[in-house]
């Protein structure tokens, strides 16, 4: 997520009722979309949403099925499965970042969004590092230290670099072991990305 950038959440429930107070609860902290279908939320998802807050349980597309569009579709956003029914073992291999069930308090809300936001943060950075440090490696391995020494480039480097890296330490100051295996989970299968300790 850019830095700066007031966040969006798409908040997905086929009961306007619920879907509206979910709405009025955030609409002071984040720029809200609804839908009230899994059609209409897939016609609203789009690069700008951040947060997807996603019921499980409706008529024409279920909240399985949006999910399931929403990763075939590669957007970059995090889905939260906010639903009554009750976790069973399909949801071992659904795609979600997190899972809360209903009822679903205005605090359990903004955790649960705020959490995901964290981890999308943290996934920026880390690219944005390993970007840098390939970068760093390249020169350092094809320049004499002298003429490093000497380039205003490779000092701005240097300190972009350093920043980076003091802003992944901050962000993984506050994780556990669940937060990271959370973190992973989309790297097991696809891009690989490296462990920031190694950066």
């Amino acid at each position: 997520m850019t830095k700066g950038r007031r966040a969006t959440i798409l908040v997905v429930d086929d009961e306007p009722a619920v879907a509206d107070m979910y709405a009025e609860q955030l609409r002071d902290r984040y720029t809200i979309e609804t839908a009230y279908s899994g059609e209409a939320a897939l016609s609203k998802l789009d690069s700008a949403v951040d947060v997807v807050l996603l019921d499980r349980r409706m008529p024409d597309l279920s909240g399985d099925e949006v999910l399931s569009a929403i990763r075939e579709k590669r957007y970059d956003t995090r889905v939260a499965m906010v639903t009554a029914v009750d976790p069973d073992f399909d949801i071992i291999e659904m795609p979600f970042d997190d899972y809360v069930i209903k009822p679903v308090s205005k605090e359990d809300l903004f955790q649960t969004i705020e959490q995901l936001r964290l981890y999308a943060d943290y996934e920026e950075r880390l690219r944005e590092c390993y970007s840098l440090t390939a970068k760093y490696a390249a020169l350092e391995s094809s320049k004499p230290q002298s003429v490093l020494d000497e380039s205003e480039e490779f000092t701005e480097l240097e300190a972009e670099l350093a920043e980076v890296r003091a802003e992944l330490d901050e962000i993984t100051d506050s994780f556990d072991a669940t937060d990271f295996e959370l973190l992973f989970r989309d790297f097991e299968t696809g891009e690989s990305m490296p462990d920031s300790t190694q950066l």
